[in-house]
């Protein structure tokens, strides 16, 4: 009898695991189902938007301010910073500038770039015409370059959004790059 009641229990703890185990993997794409359709978390275009300067037309009424941040994750030796802190833009203007990267390590590195903006509505509304972000960067031992990004901000950016953070954080992939 006991040994019924504990392949009872074991069966039953058996499928709580493997359900558990079933919802780590749908959490994901369930995240991003939700940050889509809410509009939120801040994700940016992952590739270029072309730019059009005949259907553009820029709002010289009304500006705002974007304010760029680059970090480096779990201690990658770069140093990587915008060259410029924060500009004001006119939504539909085109915005040109650059982020500083030099690889400090002695060793040849890749690196890859993930985007994020906040406050997250305002991502749908960037339009990222180049970025270093688009692909990998790779950059031998104390070797520096200056890495673009060139976008505009749609005018339907709502109204009440006055500054936009655009930050990037830097993950060294060079176990993934195939040489």
């Amino acid at each position: 009898m006991a040994v019924k009641k504990h392949a009872k229990l074991v069966s039953i703890l058996a499928g709580i695991a493997l359900s558990m185990f079933a919802f780590g993997f749908a959490l994901v794409p369930i995240y991003n189902s939700l940050c889509k359709a809410l509009n939120i978390n801040g994700k940016t275009n992952v590739s270029a938007i072309p730019y059009d300067a005949k259907k553009t037309s820029i709002a010289h009424d009304r500006q705002v301010l974007v304010q760029f941040v680059a970090t480096n994750s779990g201690g990658v030796p770069w140093a990587f910073y915008p060259k410029v802190r924060e500009i004001r833009v006119h939504p539909g203007e085109i915005a040109k500038l650059a982020f500083y990267a030099e690889n400090t390590s002695d060793n040849r590195m890749t690196v890859q770039a993930i985007p994020s903006v906040t406050p997250g509505i305002a991502a749908k509304y960037l339009k990222k015409t180049e970025c270093f972000c688009f692909t990998q960067q790779t950059l031998g031992g104390h070797e520096a370059m200056d890495m673009p990004l060139l976008f505009h901000l749609d005018n339907d950016l709502p109204a009440n959004v006055k500054t936009i953070t655009l930050a990037y954080t830097l993950f060294d992939v060079t176990d993934r790059v195939k040489h």
